[in-house]
C-alpha cells in the first residue's frame, strides 16, 4: 500500500488515486481510496463542500465561488480511480451576475433538494441561496435567525436536507451561553425553523453535514492548532435523535472516523450516496490555496 504523502500530480490528470490505511473489521466505515485533485486541472482550489449522487456524479462547491460537477470512476472493488471534468462556473447572485470571492463569494455548504435544486450556504455574509440549477441565479431563502451573530469566519458550514424534508444547520462558531462547549444549529427550514444545538468534541467546529438514508446524520468536524495541525473527525447521529427534537435540544454524535491515521488536512466537506446496494461516504479537504495544503478526497463505505 503506497502511503498518503507519496502521491504526486501527472501532467493533464486531474485526480491522482492512492490507498488508505486499514481500519478493523468492525469499524463503522471501510476505507476504499482516495484521491488527490490538482487544482490547477479543475479551475480552482478551496473545496468547501461536496455532494455525491447515486450515479457517482460529484458536485463540488468553492469558497471562491465557483462549482463543478465531476463523475466519479470506481473500479469493481469500488476504490476511486479517478475524476473527470463535466463542467464547471461561477456561483451567481439573483441577477445571475457571477458573485465575487471574499465577502458575498465565501460559499461554505452544498446541499440537494427533492426537486434537484440546491442549497448553498455562505460565511461573512451569512446568507442561504436557492439555485434551480448551479449555473442559475441565486434566490434567497429564509436563514435561521440569529446566523448574522455569527463570526464571519463562523457561520453556516454544515447544511443537509434530511429524507422526510427537513432541513438542518448548524454554525461553525455561534456559542450557546446556555450550553457550554455547543454551537447555535437549527432544524425545520423557511418558516419553520427550530433553535437547537450542537456540541462538537473539545476543540472541535463542524464543518460539514450530510444526511444518511436512515434519516441519520453524519457532521464532520475540524480542530487545528500551530502545534498539532489539523485533526478532525466524523461522528454520527442516529435518525431517532432528529425526529422531533424539542427546541433548545443540544446534539451530540458519535465517532466513527478519526485522522489521523488518515491524511491531515483542512476537512470540509461530507457527502453519503447508495450506490450498487452499498453507502458510500465521501469527503473533501480545502487546500485553502496553501502550497502546503491539498485538495483530497476519501472514499469509505459505511457498513450497514
Amino acid at each position: 500500500m503506497a502511503p498518503a504523502c507519496a502521491t504526486a500530480q501527472r501532467p493533464g490528470v486531474l485526480a491522482v488515486p492512492f490507498a488508505l490505511p486499514d481500519l478493523p473489521p468492525q469499524a463503522a466505515l471501510r476505507p476504499l481510496g482516495a484521491l488527490e485533485i490538482d487544482p490547477a486541472r479543475l479551475g480552482f482550489g478551496g473545496l468547501s463542500a461536496i455532494h455525491l449522487a447515486p450515479d457517482l456524479t460529484v458536485t463540488m462547491v468553492s469558497d471562491l465561488a465557483r462549482w463543478a460537477e465531476l463523475r466519479l470512476d470506481l473500479d469493481e472493488s469500488l476504490r476511486p480511480r479517478g475524476l473527470a471534468l463535466l463542467r464547471a462556473g461561477p456561483l451567481r447572485d439573483g441577477a445571475g451576475r457571477p458573485l465575487r470571492r471574499g465577502h458575498a463569494g465565501d460559499s461554505e455548504a452544498l446541499a440537494r433538494l427533492p426537486d434537484g435544486g440546491w442549497l448553498v450556504a455562505y460565511e461573512r455574509w451569512h446568507r442561504i441561496r436557492h439555485h434551480p440549477t448551479l449555473d442559475a441565479p441565486g434566490l434567497y431563502v429564509e436563514a435561521p435567525p440569529g446566523v448574522e451573530r455569527a463570526a464571519a469566519n463562523g457561520g453556516l458550514e454544515s447544511l443537509a436536507v434530511l429524507p422526510d424534508g427537513r432541513w438542518l444547520a448548524i454554525a461553525e462558531e455561534l456559542p450557546l451561553p446556555e450550553a457550554e462547549g455547543a454551537t447555535a444549529a437549527w432544524i425545520g427550514g423557511p418558516g419553520a425553523w427550530r433553535p437547537i444545538g450542537w456540541r462538537p468534541a473539545p476543540g472541535h467546529a463542524p464543518t460539514d453535514a450530510a444526511p444518511l438514508p436512515d434519516g441519520g446524520l453524519l457532521v464532520l468536524e475540524r480542530a487545528f492548532s500551530i502545534f498539532a495541525g489539523f485533526t478532525c473527525r466524523l461522528v454520527r447521529v442516529p435518525a431517532a435523535a432528529l425526529a422531533d427534537p424539542p427546541p433548545g435540544t443540544i446534539l451530540e454524535g458519535e465517532a466513527i472516523l478519526a485522522m489521523p491515521p488518515f491524511p491531515a488536512d483542512n476537512w470540509e466537506g461530507v457527502a453519503v450516496a447508495r450506490h450498487r446496494g452499498r453507502t458510500l461516504v465521501a469527503l473533501v479537504s480545502d487546500d485553502n490555496e496553501n502550497r502546503l495544503q491539498r485538495s483530497l478526497m476519501m472514499l469509505f463505505e459505511l457498513r450497514d
